[in-house]
């Protein structure tokens, strides 16, 4: 069946540092007729997409502003101090938070991560993106916090990153518009879920009438006075009559 006969195509959105090609993969192998049309967009701008139809579904990073959104937290991520390579910091295998008391710290405005306290002293300057933050790291102005997935993202041969042990850490989700839970979007989610084709909660289960035509082929067979009949044993190998 092609796109043309089912006239369907799922929209599906991620912010930087998610890779959905697993799932992906699995809708196309279970959906051939059902495209999948993939849509990078920023964190801050990807609730904001699937208010306004924009997409069907999508992976966010939380916190998110919830109002009329239904969210499933998937994974998280640890967190990581993105250094240059000859920082001092490039010579430990873990980073503490206090670690980093003397270094300037960048603060993206598209920062995800929850801070009760931010570590180290305020940069100069806040930049737009996690994007120009790396840039700015790799010019020594200062340090940056990042869930590893934007580290490796915007990874850089001038620069390396640590795993910080007792930073704040980032969520993964998927999300979609609760008031359009379509049949899509509860199969996309049996997908991230990990269940199976015959999944109980899946759109292709067996055919209830095939279930007690099953059971019924397993009876033993019944003769004329309503008694089972037990089928003949079989004789045994070299097996001789008295």
């Amino acid at each position: 069946m092609t796109d043309g006969e089912t006239g369907k195509v799922f929209r599906l959105a991620y912010v930087p540092g998610v890779t959905p090609a697993k799932w992906v993969n699995v809708w196309t192998e279970r959906m051939p007729g059902v495209p999948v049309t993939l849509i990078a967009v920023s964190a801050a701008e990807v609730v904001g997409l699937l208010r306004d139809g924009g997409a069907d579904a999508g992976f966010v990073r939380l916190p998110v502003d919830r109002d009329g959104l239904s969210v499933i937290p998937l994974y998280v991520e640890t967190t990581v101090v993105v250094v240059p390579k000859d920082h001092a910091v490039a010579a430990a295998a873990e980073v503490a938070v206090a670690d980093l008391t003397d270094d300037e710290v960048f603060h993206p405005l598209d920062d995800t991560i929850e801070w009760t306290v931010r570590p180290g002293l305020p940069a100069f300057t806040r930049p737009a993106t996690t994007a120009g933050a790396v840039e700015l790291v790799a010019a020594g102005a200062g340090l940056l916090l990042v869930p590893q997935s934007l580290a490796r993202l915007h990874h850089r041969r001038d620069l390396t990153y640590r795993p910080m042990l007792d930073a704040p850490q980032s969520q993964v989700a998927l999300a979609w518009p609760t008031d359009a839970t379509t049949d899509l979007v509860e199969d996309f989610i049996g997908i991230v879920r990990g269940r199976t084709v015959n999944s109980s909660r899946g759109r292709t289960p067996a055919s209830p009438a095939e279930k007690p035509a099953q059971r019924q082929a397993q009876k033993p067979a019944q003769n004329g006075s309503g008694r089972r009949t037990v089928p003949a044993r079989r004789k045994r190998k070299g097996y001789r009559p008295r």
